[in-house]
């Protein structure tokens, strides 16, 4: 098996490859050139090409699945921005801002199809199967976007609300990519429901990583302005975890996110947190649902060294300071 920076380079340059109309038909094709172009980690095409090369067939097997997955992950991002009203992407205008919303959301909906039309270049015997996955996942992204914004105006969230968000808008895409390539490897049903697991418990540790890192993280190596969701009013896990520990800092901490974005909406939301203990509480769901990734990756056929390189890769996520 290659390097985890091997699989990237491979999906980089896959992306880079792509060619798309032009003439007539630019203004429908120039918006999704430049959402593929923003860069980005990867890490969904990687595990889709690491699962299949670990259960046995070489990931040019996978190729086209893998990028497919990736352009719905970009789909995702760029509807995702329109719903959001964002204005910045990976430090970029967002394609809606760049062009207009119209043409972000019809570029956005041909994005879904090439997607689909690249997860389903597979051999036919495991075709059903595959796009069964692909459309049990996309339906569970939708779910997940669509509570994400009903917590926008509810004001009592539990953390398991929280939790079955991301496990739906995270963890589901990310589940995905592991089974999908597991299925393209050759693997058993058995098999390939565990890569699904070991997936979406390391998306839902990531997903709370990157709210503990936008409060408690270094914005130097971060890549971005610290406190942007609490400036933001976002529900993250720190917030509803808060909201949960405290009847009377809960109230503390609705009359904080009054105050004016800024450095003191942050700070004294950031010293809330210390107060309750949910900067270390993060850190143990964190290690929690990191240990549910690996006891799945650990209960699947792989053999030891090829499991390895699933440990760094979930360790390369959610270690990360970026």
């Amino acid at each position: 098996m290659k390097s985890i920076d091997e699989y990237r380079i491979k999906i980089e340059t896959e992306i880079q490859k792509l060619e798309f109309p032009g003439g007539k038909l630019e203004n429908l094709y120039a918006p999704i050139r430049y959402s593929l172009s923003a860069g980005g980690k990867r890490i969904r095409p990687v595990l889709t090409l690491m699962a299949s090369d670990a259960f046995g067939q070489a990931e040019e097997r996978a190729l086209k699945a893998a990028l497919g997955l990736e352009i719905f992950h970009n789909f995702t991002l760029l509807h995702d921005d329109v719903m959001d009203k964002s204005e910045i992407r990976r430090g970029r205008p967002t394609v809606h801002k760049k062009y207009d919303e119209n043409r972000a959301i019809l570029s956005g909906d041909t994005m879904l199809t090439i997607a689909s039309q690249f997860v389903s270049d597979v051999d036919n015997d495991i075709l059903r199967e595959v796009m069964d996955s692909f459309n049990d996942m996309a339906i569970k992204v939708y779910e997940g976007q669509q509570l994400d914004m009903d917590f926008e105006t509810e004001e009592k969230i539990s953390t398991e609300d929280y939790i079955e968000m991301i496990r739906c808008k995270t963890g589901a895409l990310l589940g995905a990519c592991g089974k999908i390539g597991a299925l393209i490897g050759g693997v058993s049903h058995e098999d390939a429901e565990k890569m699904y697991e070991f997936g979406v418990q390391t998306g839902i540790a990531f997903q709370i990583q990157d709210d503990w890192l936008d409060t408690f993280g270094d914005a130097a190596t971060f890549g971005k302005a610290i406190g942007s969701d609490i400036n933001n009013g976002k529900k993250t896990y720190l917030y509803v975890s808060a909201l949960e520990s405290n009847t009377n800092t809960a109230e503390a901490l609705r009359e904080a996110f009054k105050i004016p974005a800024g450095d003191v909406r942050v700070k004294t939301i950031t010293r809330l947190y210390e107060k309750l203990g949910i900067k270390e509480s993060a850190v143990k769901a964190v290690n929690h649902y990191s240990s549910l990734a690996l006891r799945a990756l650990n209960s699947t056929s792989l053999s030891d060294d090829k499991k390895e390189i699933f440990r760094k890769f979930a360790e390369k996520l959610i270690g990360r300071k970026k």
